[in-house]
């Protein structure tokens, strides 16, 4: 979800994840950091109901505690050639929750905090900050090996 550059209403479209690198022999990225940057321009809104972790070879599924859906803050890049519009989810550092499994995570916007972030109506700095504590529910929807299974039994 965007503001539409020509109308200025939010916007639904279909994009690509994931943008092509600012240097020439860079990478393309799917995630970039805010620590020492602002978003100015081109803001966009992913919903989601859920996101997925992982830690070594075991994998988290992230929902809020209360099931609602939440927005993660991107940033979009119009098209160009042969690359359709594209976006990056933007991360901060993990909440409590999230933290004992992954350092970073999506920044998560709560439904009343979407228009906020496309419209720069609130400060990034109190919108791009890791949720509560007990925010979370995280239940590990990957296969784990026998070690694992022996050493939680260990404990």
């Amino acid at each position: 979800m965007r503001r539409n550059p020509r109308t200025g209403k939010p916007q639904a479209i279909d994009a690509s994840w994931g943008l092509e690198p600012w240097e020439p022999e860079g990478k393309p990225f799917k995630f970039i950091r805010s620590e020492g940057r602002t978003f100015p321009h081109q803001r966009c809104l992913v919903p989601a109901s859920e996101f997925q972790v992982t830690n070594g070879e075991r994998k988290f599924r992230v929902t809020l505690d209360d099931g609602n859906f939440f927005y993660l803050a991107g940033i979009w890049r119009p098209s160009s050639g042969e690359r359709d519009v594209s976006y990056a989810i933007i991360t901060i550092e993990a909440n409590p929750d999230i933290f004992f499994y992954q350092e970073r995570q999506g920044a998560v916007l709560l439904r009343r905090q979407n228009m906020a972030w496309l419209d720069l109506t609130q400060p990034e700095s109190e919108l791009l900050q890791p949720m509560p504590k007990h925010s979370f529910l995280i239940e590990e929807t990957g296969p784990r090996g026998i070690a694992d299974r022996q050493r939680m039994l260990a404990l």
